[in-house]
């Protein structure tokens, strides 16, 4: 293992890494540590730690239900990592070949349980973010097992996930989840402006500077980030002015398409 780290997370990841061989052993070819730990702006109290396990093959049923089982326990050990894992199991397959078609991807992520869903082209922002950014803490290069990816083919996706979001939005949307669209929205911004993926602070503040009319907004998204285990807003009495936020961000990002 290799990043520079705090002592604790740096044992909390090589825990998940022996946990993984046990279980995977040869099977496990990889492990990539990305996200906020890497890019900065990591906050030991709400941020997320983001893996991608690179297999050998697909996952069995077999190896699934264990690796399902390792996570209960270790948030079990570790509860103030609750709903704040984001693990991708996926095999060199899915990797190379995201392009064209899908594979089985086991995942975990917040508020989400462990699950198999089909991973192809809409997942090109994450290895390219992991190809670009990824540490490896077992393993080769993540650059030996996700082919190259072009720095438009990576805006050319952001800006379509971004014209999504007014359908994700929905009217039950919680706090948290209307403080991750703004903060998101923010990042895609930045990301289809700069062609590089940066944490969703250091794009809110960038945003902050260059639409100051929004700024308020955004500062409210962040507290209500960092109070994400709380009631600390009306979700039905914010989610008009979010709204507002996600459709005009989206003409920005479309514009800056143009």
């Amino acid at each position: 293992m290799q990043p520079n780290l705090d002592p604790q997370l740096y044992t909390l990841l090589e825990t998940l890494l022996t946990q993984m061989q046990l279980i995977l052993g040869d099977k496990l070819v990889g492990l990539y540590l990305y996200g906020s730990l890497v890019t900065g702006d990591f906050d030991p109290t709400i941020s997320d730690i983001d893996l991608l396990a690179a297999l050998a093959s697909d996952l069995s049923p077999v190896e699934f239900d264990t690796l399902d089982a390792m996570h209960h326990d270790f948030i079990a050990q570790h509860p103030q990592w609750d709903s704040r894992l984001e693990i991708a199991y996926l095999s060199l397959h899915g990797l190379q070949t995201f392009r064209t078609e899908s594979s089985p991807i086991g995942i975990i992520s917040p508020g989400e349980p462990f699950h198999i869903i089909e991973a192809g082209h809409d997942w090109l922002v994450n290895w390219y973010v992991v190809r670009k950014q990824g540490i490896p803490l077992f393993g080769p290069p993540a650059q030996a097992i996700i082919g190259p990816i072009a720095t438009e083919e990576f805006i050319e996706n952001i800006k379509d996930h971004a014209s999504h979001w007014h359908e994700w939005l929905k009217d039950d949307a919680s706090v948290p989840y209307q403080s991750y669209a703004i903060l998101t929205m923010c990042r895609a911004l930045y990301s289809s402006t700069h062609g590089e993926q940066v944490s969703k602070v250091r794009a809110a503040a960038w945003v902050m500077e260059q639409l100051p009319q929004w700024a308020n907004l955004i500062q409210k998204a962040l507290r209500w980030r960092l109070g994400w285990r709380e009631d600390v807003a009306d979700p039905a009495a914010i989610l008009p002015e979010t709204r507002r936020f996600i459709e005009f961000m989206q003409q920005e990002i479309s514009h800056d398409a143009t």
